[in-house]
């Protein structure tokens, strides 16, 4: 950029790119215009799992040096989903080409190693996260889902033609506006996996992280479709907490939560609270935000549990039912705390 005098661009990462650009607009807002994302992830593992290319080259990285022509069309094949031998051929030899067999396994290794996760609620330029359905590389669609959902006001698009959308994106000449987390008083959602450990060990590490990951994207969707902002840095493994400003929206949000994780065979344990909040950084702190976690280990799985707090704020607005479960005592809280379940009304 300063080698052509450029103050600012918009910027597009694809694929492996993917995490430079959000590197470089997390560092340098004040030079990115906009960005957009597209089939691409905030981590190197992340993105190996929805290729099946990279799984390929992962797998036969032994081999790349000893027999190289060989490793780059098993690659080239991958990469075209098997589906068209003479450009698998092309691809194979612009492969070679390009590059020699020790420094492709070297790229192939660094980028396993990129992981950009931790400065995605930082980002403060209009985002554009594409879903590119006629790519054959990879299916990038719950990846994309769940990179549009931790980024700060990030548009998600599905689209067969990025390049119509990347189009009418930058035509705009604005993007989504960045949310504020709320200092004051909030309404605090916990959602939290029931019984991760025993789901762990029936599913087995890789289908319950591959399962957990992809409920994270859902939730974070809804949290977003209902005017909430989620906590990044409050996964709490299994998790996510997130605030809202409306009672009602915050209720309609953590029913749409424990229906996703229902329908996702991994449920949830779901607790609302509503105090004050201390804003810092991209965080929220105080006793509340503690109660609000404590309510949520109450609750059966699938089942929203609320303070009284909440259901005083909700109680005429929210369109669902509340039944008394009693005073409950709450570990690290001083006072009992009178804990209603939301009964969706038939």
């Amino acid at each position: 950029m300063d080698a052509v005098g450029s103050e600012r661009l918009a910027l597009c990462g694809s694929h492996s790119g993917g995490p430079a650009a959000i590197a470089y607009a997390a560092r340098y807002p004040e030079r990115v215009s906009c960005l957009i994302l597209a089939n691409t992830a905030a981590g190197g593992m992340d993105y190996q799992e929805a290729t099946p290319s990279l799984r390929v080259a992962s797998d036969l990285r032994h081999i790349a040096v000893d027999q190289w022509e060989f490793y780059t069309l098993a690659l080239a094949n991958a990469f075209s989903s098997f589906s068209d031998i003479e450009t698998a051929r092309r691809w194979a030899a612009a492969i070679r080409a390009g590059t020699s067999a020790k420094a492709w396994v070297i790229d192939r290794d660094a980028i396993l190693q990129i992981d950009v996760t931790g400065v995605l609620n930082s980002l403060a330029v209009p985002t554009l996260v594409i879903h590119d359905k006629s790519d054959t590389i990879g299916d990038f669609a719950a990846l994309a889902s769940r990179l549009a959902s931790r980024i700060p006001g990030a548009r998600f698009v599905m689209t067969d033609d990025p390049a119509r959308a990347i189009d009418d994106f930058l035509r705009e000449g604005r993007g989504p506006t960045t949310p504020e987390l709320p200092s004051g008083t909030a309404i605090i959602l916990f959602a939290d996996i029931a019984d991760s450990t025993a789901l762990t060990e029936r599913l087995g590490d890789t289908a319950f992280r591959a399962k957990a990951r992809e409920l994270d994207g859902a939730l974070r969707t809804i949290i977003r479709e209902h005017s909430g902002t989620a906590i990044e840095g409050k996964l709490l493994g299994d998790g996510v907490l997130a605030v809202f400003t409306s009672a009602r929206q915050a209720i309609e949000a953590a029913l749409a939560c424990g229906a996703a994780g229902s329908d996702g065979g991994l449920p949830l344990h779901l607790g609302l609270h509503a105090g004050d909040v201390i804003r810092e950084d991209n965080n929220v702190y105080g006793g509340a935000v503690n109660i609000a976690s404590r309510i949520s280990g109450r609750s059966a799985p699938g089942e929203v549990l609320v303070s009284d707090t909440v259901r005083s704020l909700a109680r005429t607005s929210a369109g669902v039912q509340f039944e008394d479960r009693g005073e409950q005592t709450l570990k690290g809280v001083g006072d009992a705390v009178r804990v209603r379940a939301v009964v969706e009304l038939a």
